[in-house]
C-alpha cells in the first residue's frame, strides 16, 4: 500500500508557516497542489508590560524543527526523500538581533503588535517634513510601531546585550523569515543572512523602487546597515538544511504570509485580491509592475518577486491588527468560550449582535484610520445582552474592518471588487463568511483547501531556479475549487449595520494620550534601566495628524 502512495506521490514540497499564533509545516503534491500531511505547535506570546508583544526566538526556531520532524513521522512509509524544497512563510515585521558567533538571540522577537515605540513614532514624525515625507515615498508606508524599523531602533538603544554586540560587530538583524533561514542552514556554522523582498519591504529600512537597503532611512532610525540581511528574491535557492530529517534538502521560498497567501490564492493578475483572516487581517490587492499610492489609508507594499531574473510585483495593503486575536481574547482573557471554534456555536445560537458592537482596537486602528490613540471598545448593551450576541458581535468587527478596507482599495484603484477571495484559520467559521458577504454585498469565495499561505510558500519554493518541480505557467496552475457565500439580507440593512459601526469606531478613538518629551528625542531613554522605559514606549498620540504618512 505504501509503495503505491509513493507512487502516485511522487515529487512533494514541504512549507513552514510560521505565524504569530502557531508553527505549521506542511507538505504538498505539486502536480495537484493537494495537502499530504501536516503538524501544528501553538506559540505563546509574552506580554511583560501592557502593550508589549514579546515572543522567544528559540521557542519559534524549536517549533519549526519538531513540526518538520512530526510531519515527516506522518509521512511514515511514504518516502520523505521525495521532499525537493523548503518554503518558508512568516509573520511579517516581527523583529530579532541575535549573535552571530554564539547564535543566541540578544532579545526576545519584538512581534508586529508591539506597542513600546509609540514615542519613538511621535518624535520622529515631527522631523519628517510635511511637504516631503521621503518615509513614505521610498516604503510606501506611514510611519507607524507596526513596523521593524522601530522597533530595532527600541533595540538598539534600549538592550545593553544589542548595543554591545553591534560594537563588537556580532549582531545580526532580521525578520522571523531571515532568523529562520539563518538557524536552519547552519546557524552560527555557516548561516545565510538574508531575506526576501516582501519581508524587506515591511522594514520601513527599504526601498520598493529599487529593491536596496536604504541608506538616508537607516541613518533616519539610526540603524547600522551591516547588521541587515542580503535581500532575495522570493523563490530561489538560499541555502540547504543542514540539520534535522531533511538535512540537505534547498530552502527555496520565502514570502511574508501576506504575499504568500496572495500566491497561493493564484492572484497574479492586476487587480485580483485576497483576505487572510488570521491572528490580523490583511487585503492585498494585486497593482502589478506599478506602485498605486494610496490616498485612503492603505499601504504600498512588494506583492512577490518570483525569481532572481523576474519582474516584481506591488501590492495595496489594508491591514486590521485584530481578527483571530479577538477570538483568542474572549478565550483566554473573558473565558466566554472554551475553544476558538465555540464562537459559531454561540454567535448561531443568537443570528444577531442584537444591537451590540465591538471594535477591537487593542493595538489602535490600522488601515484606514492608522489611529494610536485609539481602544477597544463594546458598546450598545442592553440588559439582554449576553456573550452570544458579543460572539456575534466579535466576527461582525472582522467584517465591518474589512469593509472598510475595501472601500478604501475600491477608491483607490477606481475598479470595485466584483467578488473577495479569502482564505486563513477563521474562513472555517461559516458564519463568519456569510455575515462577510452581507456586509459587503458582494459574494465571498474561500478554496476548499484553506492553507492557502503555505501553498505560496510551497510553490515558490517548487518553482525555483535549480528545483523546478512546480510550474507557475497560467496554463499548468490546476483551478481551485471554491465554496461561495452570496449576500442574504438587503443592501439598506447592510448600510445601516455599517453606518452604526462607523459611530462606534469613532467612539473608540482618542482613549490613550501622550506628553512628548521637551526636546522630542527619544535617545534619552538609551541610559536608563529597560523597566523605567514602560511610560515612554506605552505612550500614544491622540489623533492621527502626525502619521503624515497616510491622509
Amino acid at each position: 500500500m505504501a509503495a503505491t502512495k509513493k507512487a502516485v506521490l511522487g515529487q512533494l514540497v514541504g512549507a513552514v508557516d510560521q505565524g504569530t499564533s502557531s508553527t505549521r509545516f506542511l507538505v504538498f503534491n505539486p502536480k495537484t497542489a493537494e495537502l499530504v500531511s501536516h503538524h501544528q505547535v501553538e506559540i505563546k506570546q509574552e506580554f511583560p508590560k501592557e502593550g508589549w508583544v514579546e515572543q522567544d526566538p528559540k521557542e519559534i526556531l524549536q517549533s519549526v524543527y519538531e513540526c518538520i520532524e512530526k510531519t515527516c513521522e506522518k509521512l511514515g512509509q511514504l518516502n520523505i526523500s521525495n521532499i525537493k524544497a523548503i518554503g518558508i512563510s512568516n509573520q511579517r515585521e516581527t523583529t530579532v538581533v541575535w549573535d552571530k558567533l554564539t547564535g543566541e538571540p540578544l532579545y526576545n522577537a519584538v512581534v508586529w503588535l508591539d506597542l513600546r515605540t509609540q514615542s519613538t513614532v511621535e518624535s520622529l514624525s515631527k522631523s519628517i517634513p510635511v511637504n516631503n515625507n521621503f518615509v513614505k515615498t521610498k516604503t510606501g508606508l506611514p510611519l507607524s510601531t507596526y513596523f521593524s524599523a522601530v522597533k530595532l531602533r527600541w533595540l538598539l538603544a534600549n538592550v545593553r546585550k544589542v548595543q554591545k554586540a553591534v560594537q563588537e560587530d556580532r549582531a545580526l538583524f532580521g525578520t522571523i523569515d531571515s532568523w529562520l533561514i539563518w538557524s536552519l542552514t547552519g546557524g552560527a556554522s555557516g548561516g545565510v543572512h538574508c531575506t526576501d523582498v516582501t519581508n524587506a519591504s515591511r522594514t520601513m529600512l527599504f526601498n520598493i523602487h529599487s529593491l536596496e537597503w536604504d541608506k538616508e532611512l537607516c541613518e533616519f532610525f539610526e540603524v547600522p546597515m551591516k547588521i541587515l540581511p542580503s535581500v532575495r528574491s522570493s523563490s530561489e535557492i538560499y541555502g540547504l538544511m543542514k540539520a534535522g530529517a531533511l538535512e540537505g534538502v534547498p530552502i527555496s521560498g520565502c514570502l511574508g504570509d501576506q504575499s504568500a497567501a496572495l500566491v497561493g490564492q493564484l492572484c497574479f493578475q492586476d487587480g485580483q485580491a485576497k483576505n487572510t483572516y488570521g491572528t490580523g487581517c490583511f487585503l492585498l490587492r494585486n497593482t502589478g509592475h506599478k506602485c498605486i499610492f494610496s490616498e485612503h489609508g492603505l499601504l504600498t507594499t512588494v506583492a512577490y518577486k518570483l525569481g532572481r531574473d523576474k519582474p516584481v510585483h506591488y501590492a495595496l495593503e489594508g491591514s486590521v491588527a485584530i481578527a483571530g486575536a479577538v477570538v483568542r481574547w474572549l478565550r483566554d482573557n473573558l473565558g466566554i468560550i472554551k475553544t476558538s471554534e465555540e464562537i459559531e456555536k454561540l454567535a448561531k445560537e443568537v443570528g444577531s449582535s442584537y444591537g451590540c458592537y465591538f471594535v477591537p482596537a487593542f493595538s489602535g486602528l490600522y488601515a484606514p484610520y492608522w489611529e494610536p490613540s485609539a481602544r477597544g471598545i463594546i458598546c450598545g448593551l442592553t440588559q439582554c445582552t449576553n456573550k452570544c450576541h458579543i460572539a456575534f458581535a466579535s466576527l461582525e468587527a472582522l467584517c465591518f474592518q474589512t469593509r472598510e478596507i475595501l472601500d478604501a482599495m475600491n477608491r483607490d484603484c477606481g475598479i470595485p471588487l466584483s467578488h473577495l477571495q479569502v482564505d486563513g484559520g477563521m474562513t472555517k467559521n461559516k458564519i463568519l463568511m456569510q455575515l462577510q458577504a452581507d456586509i459587503l454585498y458582494i459574494p465571498v469565495v474561500k478554496p476548499l483547501m484553506p492553507e492557502t499561505t503555505a501553498l505560496g510558500a510551497a510553490m515558490a519554493a517548487g518553482a525555483a531556479e535549480g528545483v523546478g518541480v512546480w510550474s507557475l505557467e497560467p496554463e499548468d496552475l490546476s483551478a481551485v475549487t471554491m465554496e461561495r457565500f452570496e449576500p442574504q439580507i438587503n443592501a439598506k440593512e447592510s448600510e445601516i449595520r455599517y453606518s452604526t459601526w462607523k459611530k462606534a469606531v469613532m467612539k473608540s478613538m482618542g482613549w490613550v494620550s501622550t506628553q512628548s518629551s521637551e526636546n522630542g528625542d527619544p535617545s534619552i531613554f538609551s541610559s536608563l534601566p529597560l523597566g523605567f522605559f514602560i511610560l515612554s514606549s506605552m505612550v500614544m498620540l491622540i489623533g492621527a495628524r502626525y502619521l503624515s504618512g497616510v491622509p
